[in-house]
C-alpha cells in the first residue's frame, strides 16, 4: 500500500457521496465520459485570503494553469490582471477587460504585433526580442509596452521547477538587464518595468520570504544601474499546493506579513512602483476535481486494477509524468463513499495501452465496482489543457464549472 497526497480541505470533510459546488459527484458525470469539475467559490475563497494576506500587492492569474473559458470569465471579477504565454492564450483574455501581459521565450513576429496592436505588455525575454518588438512597433505606428524578464541570480529553495540562478531561456541574464533597459528607454518605449519569476511549487514559506526579499534587492540594484524606476515589479509566484503525502499547505499568511514588511523599507528607487505577484495553481488547483467511471474491476497477480474511462490522456499529472521525478499518489476518493474506511489496496489505471497510464498506484480506497465513480482531486491546474487529450485516440474529456 502507498499512500496518498491529502485531499483538499473543501472536500476532506466529506461523508457519503462527494458534492461539488453543491452538487453530488455522480451527477457532474454523463454516462462513462470523464468530466472535469471546477467550483469558482473555492477559487474566491484563494483569492480573499491573497487580499487579506498581501494588501496593495496586485494578484496576476497566470492562465496556463487553467485557460477554461467559462473558469477565465469568473475570474475576471477577481483578480488584477491575466499573465498568458501565446497569442491563443491571448485570444482567450482578450475581450474580458483586465490588464494582460504577455511572456515567454520563443515569441513570434506575428505574437508580438497582436500584442502591441492590442497595448498588451510584453515581457521580453533576450535582446533579440526587444529589438524586433521595437522594429514592428515602429512599423505599426505604435509606443510597444515592454517589460524585461529578468533571469535573477537567485533560485527559490524547494521549488518543483527552478527558473533563476542558471542559464535559462527565461528571461535576461540580471548582470544584462540595466544596458537593455537604458536601450527601450532611449527607444521611447513604454517601458513597465520587471517580471522576476525564480521558482514554482514551493510549499516552504521561509523559501519564498527569502526569495522575495532577494527580488526586491535585485530590482533595486537594476532600477539603480539603468538609471530608471520601474512601474511595475512582478514578483513571480511560485505559491504550492499540497499533491503529496507528507506535504503541508504553504503558510501565506507568514509570506504576506513578511513581504509587507520588506515593501515599508524598501529602496528609494522604487518607492513609486507598484508590485504584483503571479500566481497560477495555488489559485485554481484544489478547486478542480477529475471524474471518471470504472469500466472494468479485474485481478492479475494478486493486485486489483480499477480500470478507468479516461487516464493520463486527460489527467497527466496525477499519472507523475508531468513535472516529478518519482511517482507519487495524488489524492483520490470513491465518489459515493467520501469518509468511508478502506477496504483493499488498489491500483487505479486509464484506459490507455501504455504502463504510464496510472492514476493510482496501490492505494487503499473503499470497496469499488464497474459502474463506481473515482474522484481525483487538484485538478484544477495543469489537468485538461497540459494532458495529451489526442493520445490513442480517445474523446476528450469535458469542462464544467460549478455555478
Amino acid at each position: 500500500m502507498k499512500p496518498m497526497g491529502p485531499i483538499p480541505p473543501e472536500f476532506a470533510g466529506q461523508q457519503g457521496a462527494l458534492a461539488i459546488g453543491g452538487r453530488a459527484a455522480a451527477d457532474w458525470i454523463e454516462g462513462d465520459a470523464p468530466v472535469f469539475v471546477y467550483d469558482p467559490a473555492i477559487v474566491a475563497a484563494r483569492v480573499a485570503r491573497f487580499r487579506a494576506s498581501f494588501a496593495g500587492i496586485d494578484l496576476h492569474y497566470a492562465i496556463k494553469a487553467n485557460p477554461f473559458p467559462p473558469l477565465l470569465a469568473a475570474m475576471a471579477g477577481m483578480v488584477d490582471g491575466f499573465d498568458v504565454a501565446s497569442a491563443g492564450e491571448l485570444d482567450k483574455v482578450a475581450g474580458l477587460g483586465l490588464p494582460v501581459s504577455f511572456a515567454g521565450p520563443g515569441k513570434r513576429d506575428g505574437e508580438l504585433a497582436a500584442a502591441i496592436a492590442a497595448g498588451i505588455a510584453l515581457n521580453v525575454e533576450s535582446e533579440g526580442e526587444a529589438e524586433r518588438a521595437l522594429t514592428i512597433a515602429a512599423r505599426l505606428g505604435r509606443v510597444p509596452r515592454l517589460a524585461v524578464r529578468v533571469n535573477p541570480d537567485v533560485e527559490l529553495r524547494g521549488s518543483g521547477m527552478r527558473m533563476g540562478g542558471r542559464p535559462s531561456p527565461f528571461g535576461i541574464d540580471a548582470v544584462r538587464v540595466p544596458v537593455l533597459v537604458r536601450r527601450l528607454v532611449a527607444a521611447d518605449a513604454d517601458w513597465r518595468g520587471f517580471h522576476i519569476y525564480a521558482g514554482s511549487q514551493a510549499l516552504d514559506a521561509q523559501a519564498i520570504i527569502d526569495t522575495h526579499a532577494a527580488t526586491l534587492d535585485l530590482a533595486a540594484r537594476l532600477a539603480d544601474e539603468a538609471g530608471h524606476a520601474p512601474p511595475l515589479v512582478n514578483l513571480g509566484g511560485g505559491f504550492g499546493v499540497p499533491y503529496f503525502a507528507g506535504d503541508t499547505a504553504l503558510e501565506v499568511e507568514k509570506v504576506g506579513a513578511a513581504l509587507t514588511d520588506a515593501l515599508s523599507g524598501r529602496a528609494a528607487v522604487l518607492a513609486d512602483s507598484r508590485f504584483a505577484i503571479e500566481l497560477g495553481r495555488w489559485l485554481v488547483a484544489e478547486a478542480g476535481v477529475y471524474l471518471a467511471r470504472v469500466i472494468d474491476r479485474k485481478e492479475s497477480g494478486g493486485e486489483t486494477f480499477l480500470i478507468l474511462s479516461g487516464g493520463l490522456n486527460h489527467q497527466l499529472a496525477a499519472s507523475g509524468n508531468f513535472g516529478t521525478v518519482v511517482r507519487r499518489n495524488y489524492p483520490l476518493a470513491v465518489a459515493h463513499a467520501m469518509g468511508a474506511e478502506w477496504h483493499e489496496t488498489v491500483s487505479v489505471v486509464g484506459p490507455l495501452c501504455t504502463p504510464l497510464d496510472r492514476l493510482g498506484d496501490r492505494v487503499a480506497l473503499p470497496a469499488a465496482a464497474a459502474g463506481d465513480v473515482i474522484a481525483i482531486f487538484l485538478a484544477g491546474a495543469y489537468g485538461a489543457s497540459a494532458s495529451p487529450a489526442a493520445f490513442l485516440g480517445h474523446p476528450a474529456a469535458a469542462e464544467r464549472l460549478a455555478r
